[in-house]
């Protein structure tokens, strides 16, 4: 799978920018940081903020594409846990990936498509 590695965070005139919110859990993190290709990887560039009971959160806005990321948890690198997939990077960890939609309606769709499918029908069992 090729991805995009937008190392410009200046978008593309015309391109709309979209919300995205990151979330990370981590009871004991001073810091939490993120760096990816969305900032040149400097993770100084995107701090998250604590909501003091060790959840973090950052708001920003993103080109759509796909971008490739790390957080970095009190400067140690590691991938997002709740991110949906990753590659492996030149530093024998892993990139967690993320897919910014064109649209709030495809980042719907994209959602939607990657939910479990739920049999609702229920099938009566025969007696032969």
């Amino acid at each position: 799978m090729k991805h995009n590695h937008n190392h410009d965070n200046t978008p593309a005139p015309g391109l709309q920018l979209m919300p995205v919110r990151f979330e990370f859990t981590h009871p004991t993190a001073k810091t939490v940081c993120l760096a990816g290709t969305f900032n040149h990887w400097l993770p100084e560039a995107k701090t998250l903020h604590s909501s003091g009971v060790g959840n973090w959160w950052k708001e920003t806005s993103l080109a759509p594409g796909t971008y490739e990321y790390c957080l970095v948890v009190d400067g140690k690198w590691m991938p997002d846990p709740n991110a949906r997939e990753s590659v492996p990077n030149p530093f024998g960890g892993r990139n967690s990936i993320l897919k910014v939609a064109e649209s709030p309606a495809r980042a719907h769709l994209a959602d939607a498509e990657n939910l479990p499918l739920k049999n609702t029908n229920k099938q009566k069992k025969s007696k032969l």
